[in-house]
């Protein structure tokens, strides 16, 4: 999927760069204006905020995503480090205490095994025989 999207994306630069000759410019990048150019962060977050819009989307920022990334695969237990990978971080303690929030469900999960343990003395990894 995620080569087919940049097959389509390609194709669309190759149409904005036939249309728009006089004034494109070659950058390499993936994402571009129409005129080859980077994308001003700000034109991007203008852009995102009308999408969340017109879906009727609840209202989100751009690095809102990224949290909700982070939220997201700390609420599958995927390992921090592969989560810290996934969002590009340098360095754990930014994915750990930034990008990620305890889930309501997490936060559940955890005071069962807070009060399994003070109910039987024993951890998770070292139940009662």
């Amino acid at each position: 999927m995620c080569l087919a999207a940049l097959k389509l994306r390609k194709e669309q630069q190759a149409r904005d760069k036939e249309h728009h000759d006089e004034r494109w410019e070659e950058t390499g990048l993936v994402f571009t204006t129409r005129y080859g150019t980077p994308i001003e962060p700000r034109s991007f977050n203008r852009s995102f905020d009308r999408w969340i819009e017109r879906l009727g989307l609840r209202r989100i920022t751009v690095h809102g995503t990224r949290k909700t990334r982070g939220t997201l695969l700390a609420a599958l237990d995927v390992h921090p480090r592969v989560a810290m990978q996934i969002l590009r971080h340098s360095q754990i303690a930014v994915t750990m205490e930034i990008s990620t929030e305890a889930t309501s469900e997490a936060t559940r999960e955890a005071l069962r095994k807070l009060g399994r343990t003070l109910d039987t003395g024993q951890t998770d990894s070292n139940p009662a025989e």
